[in-house]
């Protein structure tokens, strides 16, 4: 079987970040779940933040370049995806969103999806079920049924003592894993493929 790719998206602001921290154990847990499975699966990190400025100046344009372009082809031709984002005023960071506005609406289709978010408390956590959870159902990802939220008490073990975030995380790295295994991957989306050519322009003319 061929060698599987699990990227994972975070998009957090600083360094270090818990966001970061997060979507690397959700990743981790995901591979070692698929390599338990007899599948062999490598992690690829992506941090939004050191492609903000591009991400801007594609949604002015229109089109992705430099650095971007290759973030968009390591996402869109990933086997599984890892995405987390902080919150903010209880919902999603405005970078996480302008990344998922810049991404073809296609190319996410039936793509497996793992989703994780971080903030101060734990009474936000819906945020991940009323807000994220839609945004990439709009998309026709195949999100997993269990997505985690890290409080900052969580990294200390203090803020769910009944379903601690280590059980969660590998919960959640199982499911991706499933469906990871289950899916042929079709390859990376097309950036340009809804881009007419000279051709096509001028013979409407």
């Amino acid at each position: 079987m061929s060698e599987r790719t699990v990227v994972a998206v975070s998009a957090g602001l600083g360094q270090p970040s818990s966001t970061r921290l997060l979507a690397d154990r959700l990743s981790e847990a995901a591979v070692a779940e698929l390599r338990a499975r007899g599948v062999g699966a490598t992690v690829v990190n992506v941090e939004l933040r050191d492609v903000a400025h591009e991400i801007v100046n594609a949604m002015l344009t229109g089109f992705p370049t430099g650095a971007l372009r290759e973030v968009l082809e390591k996402v869109t031709g990933a086997d599984g995806l890892v995405l987390v984002t902080p919150l903010f005023t209880t919902t999603y960071s405005g970078l996480f969103k302008s990344f998922v506005d810049v991404l073809d609406k296609d190319s996410l289709t039936d793509m497996p999806v793992l989703l994780g978010a971080t903030g101060g408390t734990p009474r936000h956590s819906l945020a991940l079920e009323y807000s994220m959870r839609p945004l990439l159902t709009y998309l026709r990802a195949d999100v997993v049924t269990t997505s985690v939220f890290a409080a900052t008490d969580d990294w200390a073990g203090e803020a769910d003592t009944v379903n601690p975030l280590p059980s969660r995380i590998r919960r959640a790295g199982r499911e991706l894993a499933e469906k990871v295994a289950a899916r042929e991957n079709a390859g990376p989306a097309d950036l340009y493929e809804d881009v007419p050519t000279f051709d096509q322009m001028f013979r409407g003319l």
